[in-house]
């Protein structure tokens, strides 16, 4: 396995990668989590750090600075591989890239219909800080929803 930053060349595996790995979320949302329009805007604000195997990405994670924060987002594990330390994984090696830009926290958003995710994040440490509206106009829903804005305090780099 290998951990690395991803390149314009892994810009359509990424897309794949990504809507295969959010279609678990087909229950409330209409369409892709990406398409490539907004996987380019990501690209243009922030880095995706990816995980290969045998040539393929099996895994990513987008990180972006702001100040002494970053966002964590986009999380993504081939469906196959899931359950097996991948994001926990990724979620460290974005986690150190943050600490490496001079990010003191990192903050996360979760959609509230996806109820197992806020206990994994705590057991990484992350907290809940509060509630955020969910951008409907942008990505159309079936249901209400919102955001659980969750965060963690990196620390200074050793």
């Amino acid at each position: 396995m290998n951990i690395r930053m991803a390149a314009e060349a892994d810009f359509e595996a990424l897309l794949q990668l990504t809507n295969t790995a959010f279609e678990v979320e087909r229950f409330f949302k209409i369409e892709d989590r990406l398409d490539s329009s907004s996987l380019r805007s990501y690209f243009s604000k922030g880095n995706f750090i990816v995980a290969e195997e045998d040539g393929r990405l099996v895994a990513s994670v987008y990180v972006q600075r702001n100040g002494d924060r970053a966002y964590l987002g986009l999380l993504a594990v081939e469906p196959s591989l899931q359950k097996r330390g991948l994001g926990r994984r990724l979620t460290a090696a974005a986690e150190e890239f943050a600490r490496e830009m001079g990010a003191r926290f990192m903050d996360l958003t979760v959609v509230n219909l996806r109820t197992e995710l806020p206990p994994i994040y705590e057991k990484l440490g992350y907290r809940i800080a509060g509630v955020a509206p969910f951008p409907g106009d942008q990505m159309p829903v079936t249901q209400p929803c919102h955001f659980i804005c969750m965060t963690k305090e990196l620390g200074h780099r050793p």
